[in-house]
C-alpha cells in the first residue's frame, strides 16, 4: 500500500469528505437538523402538503366545504382522475386558478340555463373561493371541490341526475356513460373550449334543444307574471257572458302568447272575440277540448303558477337525458301523458303522428321502458292476459255462462288447443278460475285488438294495436285500457314499419289484409325498429309551440321527491 499521497489523492479525500458532512449536516449556516431533513422550496412543500390533502379527501369520500358533501358516488372516479397524475393538483398553476378552471366555474354558475339547480355545484360559492386561492391552505379542497362539481355536471348533464330503474322504468342509461376521469382531465382540465366539450355531452336531439329554448322563456315570463288567480266559477262561461276575470285572462294569456299583442278587444268583461280564440289556443295547448268555453279544468289551468310549468320543463329534460343518443333505426316514440305516438325518419323528422289511448291511472298504467319491434301481426287473436282473465272475465261467465259466446271468445288449453267457444260448463269455469285453462277473442274487426298489433317482446306483454273503439280518440283524456297502447293510426304505423321489409308494403296492401279473410297473418320486421314509450308532461313542437299535460300517473311529483333530497342520488 502507499504511505503517501499525490496532488490528485488529496484532492480526492477532501471532496469525499466534504460530500460526507453535507449528507450529515446539509443546513451549513449552523442549524441542527436530521439527516433525512430534505429542505423543500415553498412551492414544493405546498405541492406535497396537497397531494397528501386530495388523498385523504377521496379516502373520506368527505368533502365538508361543498354544498352536498357526501361525494362516495364519484369516489372511485376522483381516484382514476388524481391517480393518473400522482395526485397533484389539475386546476390550479401558481395559487392561481387555470384558465379552464375560471370557464369552468362560469358554466357551473349557469347551470339553471339547462334545467339544473346550480347549487348543485356550488355556484354562490366560488367567487369567494378564488379571492382565497392565495391561501394555499385551501388549494386542495378546492382542487378536488372543482373535480367533484365537474363530475357532477358532466354526469347529471349526459344522463341526468337520478337513474330511471329508480323508478323500475325499463331505460338503460348505462351505454351512454362517459369514462368520467379520461373525459374532465382531457376536455375540460386540459382542454381547449370547455363550453363546447360540454355541449357534446347533451342530448342531440332537436325536441330537447326546443326544451331548453321553452325553459328560458318560461323562466322569464315567471317573472314578469303578477301571480294573480282568475276567480273561481260557479258555472261555465260561455262566449257572450261576462266574468270579473277578464283584466286578468286578458294579461295572462298575453303574457303567453295565446293572445296577440295586436288583437282588437272590446272594453269591459264580455268574454268574447278574440280572447275566445286565445282561450282555445290555450285549450289546445293543454290537453284539453278546444272549445272556447271557460270550464273549471280550464281555469284551473290557467291558474297554476307559471314556476310550477318551469318545473315540468326542467323534469321533462331531464328524462330527455333517460334516452338513448342513437337508434340503429328510427324510432317510434309514444309519450304517455300526451297520448301521443310519433315516428321518425333517419334524419329526426317526424313522418307519422298519431292518438292513442294509454292505460289506466292508478290500476293499469303503461309502463316506461324500451324495446324493439320485431313483427306485426293482421287480424290477430286477443290472448287474454291472467289478471285479466280473474279480474274480468271469470266474474262476467259467473253471471252468464254465454258470455264467452256472446263476445266471440273461446277457451283453450296453454298449448292453443281450443276446448270450447260456446256455453260453458261449470267444470270449464273451474278450471278457468284455477287458472289451468285460457280465454282468447276470435280475430274480427270487434277483436279488442282491433286488425292489426305491432309487437316488441316485453315482460310487460304490452305492444301497439288498433281498436273497434275509434270514438275514444276523441276525448282529451285517453287512458282507457288495460296498459297496452291502443293506436288511432295503426293501418299507416304499419305500413310505415313495414316499409323497410323487401316487399312492397303500401297502405292500400295493408288494409286490403287487415280487411281480409286470413286470420292470424305474422309479417317479420327485416329491420327491428326501436319503439320508447316515455313520459313527458312538457312538449315543445317545431314550431316552438310549448304543450303542457297532467301528471296522470304521478310520475312527476315522485320525481320531483328524489330530487329535493340532493346528492347522491339513486344510481
Amino acid at each position: 500500500m502507499p504511505t503517501s499521497l499525490g496532488p490528485r489523492g488529496k484532492k480526492a479525500i477532501f471532496l469525499c469528505l466534504t460530500w460526507a458532512i453535507l449528507a450529515l449536516n446539509p443546513d451549513v449556516t449552523g442549524n441542527s437538523s436530521t439527516a433525512s431533513r430534505v429542505t423543500l422550496t415553498p412551492e414544493a412543500h405546498s405541492s406535497q402538503t396537497g397531494e397528501n390533502r386530495i388523498r385523504d379527501i377521496i379516502d373520506t369520500g368527505q368533502l365538508s366545504v361543498l354544498r352536498w358533501p357526501n361525494f362516495s358516488d364519484y369516489r372511485s372516479h376522483l381516484k382514476n382522475f388524481y391517480g393518473s397524475s400522482r395526485y397533484s393538483l389539475a386546476w390550479i398553476r401558481e395559487n392561481h386558478a387555470t384558465t379552464q378552471a375560471q370557464a369552468l366555474i362560469e358554466v357551473l354558475q349557469h347551470a339553471n340555463s339547462k334545467g339544473l339547480n346550480s347549487e348543485d355545484y356550488d355556484a354562490s360559492r366560488w367567487d369567494a373561493r378564488l379571492q382565497q386561492l392565495s391561501d394555499s391552505g385551501n388549494a386542495a379542497d378546492f382542487d378536488a371541490a372543482l373535480t367533484i362539481c365537474a363530475m357532477r355536471y358532466v354526469s347529471d348533464l349526459r344522463i341526468g341526475k337520478v337513474n330511471p330503474r329508480h323508478f323500475r322504468f325499463g331505460l338503460n342509461v348505462e351505454r351512454k356513460k362517459y369514462d368520467l376521469a379520461q373525459f374532465v382531465r382531457s376536455r375540460l382540465a386540459n382542454g381547449d373550449d370547455i363550453p363546447a366539450a360540454l355541449r357534446e355531452v347533451e342530448p342531440p336531439f332537436p325536441g330537447y334543444k326546443r326544451t331548453l329554448a321553452a325553459l328560458q322563456r318560461y323562466l322569464a315570463l315567471s317573472q314578469e307574471d303578477d301571480g294573480e288567480k282568475l276567480p273561481e266559477l260557479m258555472k261555465s262561461i260561455t262566449p257572450g257572458k261576462e266574468y270579473a276575470g277578464i283584466p286578468r285572462l286578458t294579461r295572462l294569456l298575453h303574457l303567453l302568447g295565446d293572445l296577440p299583442s295586436s288583437a282588437d278587444l272590446q272594453p269591459g268583461n264580455v268574454y268574447q272575440g278574440p280572447l275566445v280564440l286565445a282561450v282555445k289556443s290555450f285549450q289546445a295547448r293543454h290537453g284539453l277540448s278546444s272549445d272556447g268555453v271557460l270550464g273549471m279544468q280550464t281555469v284551473k289551468q290557467l291558474n297554476i303558477p307559471l314556476r310550477d310549468r318551469v318545473e315540468q320543463l326542467r323534469l321533462t329534460l331531464e328524462r330527455w337525458r333517460w334516452v338513448p343518443n342513437e337508434f340503429p333505426q328510427p324510432p317510434v316514440v309514444v309519450n304517455i301523458p300526451e297520448f301521443r305516438l310519433r315516428a321518425y325518419d333517419q334524419g329526426g323528422v317526424v313522418v307519422l303522428t298519431s292518438n292513442v289511448v294509454v292505460g289506466k291511472a292508478y290500476r293499469h298504467e303503461t309502463p316506461v321502458f324500451e324495446n324493439e319491434m320485431r313483427y306485426v301481426v293482421f287480424r290477430p287473436y286477443w290472448n287474454v292476459p291472467p289478471s285479466i282473465q280473474r279480474s274480468e272475465i271469470v266474474p262476467a261467465i259467473q253471471r252468464d255462462g254465454e258470455y264467452v259466446a256472446k263476445h266471440n271468445y273461446e277457451v283453450t288449453t296453454s298449448s292453443g288447443t281450443v276446448v270450447t267457444s260456446g256455453t260453458i260448463t261449470d267444470e270449464v269455469l273451474q278450471q278457468l278460475k284455477a287458472g289451468k285453462l285460457a280465454v282468447r277473442q276470435k280475430p274480427g274487426p270487434n277483436n279488442a285488438l282491433g286488425l292489426v298489433k305491432l309487437i316488441f317482446p316485453n315482460a310487460h306483454n304490452v305492444y301497439l294495436h288498433s281498436t273497434p273503439s275509434q270514438q275514444l280518440f276523441a276525448q282529451s283524456r285517453r287512458d282507457f285500457s288495460h296498459g297496452c297502447i291502443r293506436v288511432e293510426k295503426a293501418a299507416e304505423l304499419a305500413a310505415w314499419a313495414l316499409a323497410t321489409n323487401k316487399e312492397d308494403w303500401t297502405l292500400e296492401r295493408v288494409l286490403t289484409i287487415m280487411h281480409g279473410s286470413e286470420d292470424n297473418v305474422q309479417v317479420n320486421l327485416t329491420r327491428s325498429i326501436p319503439v320508447l314509450i316515455l313520459y313527458a308532461t312538457a312538449v315543445v313542437e317545431e314550431n316552438g309551440v310549448t304543450h303542457f299535460f297532467d301528471d296522470i300517473y304521478g310520475y312527476d311529483a315522485d320525481l320531483e321527491k328524489v330530487l329535493a333530497k340532493g346528492y347522491p342520488y339513486p344510481n
